[in-house]
């Protein structure tokens, strides 16, 4: 039990963690200011000064990117954490277990991400947006179909609501749709999905261990 609620705390302190390097890093942003809704994710990390993106070219300036690159990978351990020590926790069967090894598999994108920025080693960074983006938000989805009574199947609608949203937010963004709101926001429609949800379950498993 008390590695159970060791894991949730992994959880519950990764997505506050993660925000926080956004805000603070954004904020250092002088020339050009930074903006969520064009701006990327991974912008907040590029190490070097200049325009970047040959398909969305912007100028990016990231004077903490330091600070932001040693979140993304602190939040990729923590999500890891989370996943390994609340294991046994969440429920059994194909569907649970599937959902938990996709969940490392979004833990090991932000490890990944705060490796190699954008701007260092393109490959390394797109592997890693993809497997937050494709893999975690499906991981999701999965975890809409865990069979009752567990904490992963009694989250079903959360679940499902929550990687539907991802899922949507993936497509538009990697398709580069145009809906009025900038590529920056659909971005974080495709990733926050999941981050909220690692909350919820976390939520969810400290409500059972009080009870």
């Amino acid at each position: 039990m008390r590695t159970h609620r060791l894991g949730a705390y992994c959880w519950l302190l990764a997505t506050p963690l993660f925000l926080v390097a956004n805000v603070v890093t954004g904020l250092a942003w002088r020339h050009p200011p930074f903006s969520w809704a064009t701006n990327n994710i991974s912008d907040l990390g590029n190490v070097t000064c200049g325009v970047w993106d040959t398909s969305r070219p912007r100028e990016v300036c990231s004077p903490w990117h330091v600070a932001m690159n040693s979140a993304m990978i602190a939040t990729g351990v923590l999500l890891a954490l989370g996943a390994l020590l609340t294991w046994s926790a969440l429920g059994e069967g194909i569907c649970a277990r599937t959902a938990q090894v996709l969940t490392l598999a979004g833990a090991s994108g932000y490890l990944l991400a705060g490796l190699y920025p954008a701007d260092v080693n393109e490959n390394n960074h797109f592997l890693a947006a993809m497997l937050i983006f494709v893999l975690a938000n499906a991981g999701m989805l999965v975890a809409s179909l865990a069979r009752r009574p567990s904490v992963l199947g009694s989250m079903r609608g959360i679940s499902l609501t929550l990687g539907l949203a991802g899922v949507a937010g993936t497509a538009l963004f990697l398709t580069q749709a145009d809906v009025g709101v900038g590529a920056g926001t659909l971005e974080r429609l495709a990733a926050f999905p999941w981050l909220i949800w690692t909350v919820a379950i976390a939520v969810r498993l400290r409500g059972s261990a009080a009870g």
